[in-house]
């Protein structure tokens, strides 16, 4: 059996913190996984990563920002995700279509029937088993990006955009309880990881792929 994981959560939540002591734990576990993320994790991700992400002056329009992100994720699907998942693995994606619904969709005003459709499309309505949450004010957020250094094309955007990124994301979530597991992302690095621990632990547990030490 497969698990597909993903974490989502506003700019300067911690994910990529989470997401490398996660691996962590299932290395130590001996828990065959694969770690990936969006926009990436293929050749042509990397390459649109660079220009809808990294390349901030670069003019995109919304509907330009959207279709970029899909043909990534259409591509991390095809040569990535659906391989590993089908080889029994855990697949960890560091965003997945959620952020398009939250950041295209209630952030950009993109019609959310149509950010549905299309990344139904690309994804051939592959979903995750357990999507990560980790919630945080916006300005919070933004404070903690803007220590890391050049902000990227979307922490350039201004707060008010953030806050309706965050909502969206709230409204994803409570639309979907029994896919989300939604932490408080100012709590501490290790509070945080222990409740992932508990809700991935439990869920490799009860698959056979963990022994009940490992656990």
């Amino acid at each position: 059996m497969s698990l597909f994981v993903t974490f989502e959560g506003p700019e300067g939540s911690g994910k990529s913190t989470q997401i490398e002591r996660l691996s962590a734990r299932l290395e130590r576990a001996g828990v065959v996984y694969q770690l990936t993320r969006e926009p990436g994790g293929t050749p042509l991700g990397t390459r649109i990563r660079q220009v809808v992400l990294l390349e901030a002056e670069l003019e995109v329009s919304p509907l330009a920002e959207f279709l970029l992100y899909s043909a990534s994720r259409a591509q991390l699907v095809q040569d990535v995700i659906r391989p590993a998942l089908s080889m029994g693995q855990v697949v960890i994606c560091d965003r997945y279509a959620d952020s398009s619904a939250a950041y295209q969709g209630a952030g950009r005003g993109l019609d959310p029937r149509f950010v549905a459709d299309v990344t139904w499309a690309a994804t051939g309505g592959l979903r995750p088993h357990i999507t990560v949450l980790l919630d945080l004010d916006p300005a919070l957020g933004l404070r903690r990006a803007a220590a890391r250094g050049q902000p990227d094309r979307l922490e350039r955007a201004d707060l008010a955009f953030h806050v309706r990124v965050r909502q969206g994301f709230l409204d994803i979530a409570a639309a979907e309880p029994e896919r989300f597991v939604v932490l408080d992302a100012e709590r501490t690095p290790d509070e945080l990881e222990a409740d992932i621990w508990v809700a991935i632990g439990s869920t490799l547990s009860a698959m056979g792929k963990l022994e009940g030490a490992a656990y």
